[in-house]
């Protein structure tokens, strides 16, 4: 939920207008909008140039996950494996637009790690390629963007860690 829907809620619930407090965090964050939007813009424009670079780096340092028994061993697991990059960099978009965590935990962590459980799919490995995804995406964009992209992904590691 935005920033703004938290305060307008709130307000209502309190049958009061919002205080000035509240609306001094809607200024702050309409203020970082254009920045928001351009990292989601930077993330969406070049979702598979991130997903390759984030994929060659995963399997180079964990090349048994493409190994016969592995997890993305054979093309249809690796294809799997490879949409998946797309949704949780799309999922982190989501969060950076709204300037909030929530979008990722409703749309994507709630019972992630019980799905990847009964997959098979080891959540440790879930790590390294969020991992790998943070690293090609921040490599994309500035200091400042970056610092503000940052805490998404770090969000999603710290929920399947």
């Amino acid at each position: 939920m935005t920033v703004i829907s938290q305060v307008i809620l709130q307000a209502d619930d309190q049958l009061r207008y919002p205080s000035s407090g509240e609306l001094k965090s809607i200024q702050e964050f309409l203020q970082t909008g254009e920045q928001r939007t351009r990292i989601a813009a930077t993330l969406a424009e070049n979702e598979k140039k991130i997903v390759q670079e984030a994929t060659k780096n995963l399997w180079k340092k964990r090349p048994d996950f493409i190994a016969p028994g592995g997890n993305a061993y054979g093309e249809r697991q690796r294809s799997l494996c490879i949409r998946d990059f797309g949704w949780y960099l799309r999922l982190i978009t989501y969060g950076v637009l709204a300037g909030d965590k929530e979008p990722i935990e409703k749309i994507g962590l709630i019972g992630v790690r019980e799905m990847y459980n009964s997959l098979g799919v080891p959540v440790p490995g879930m790590v390294e390629a969020i991992s790998a995804l943070k690293t090609a995406s921040l490599d994309l964009l500035s200091v400042e963007d970056a610092a503000e992209a940052a805490p998404y992904f770090d969000y999603i590691i710290q929920a399947m860690s």
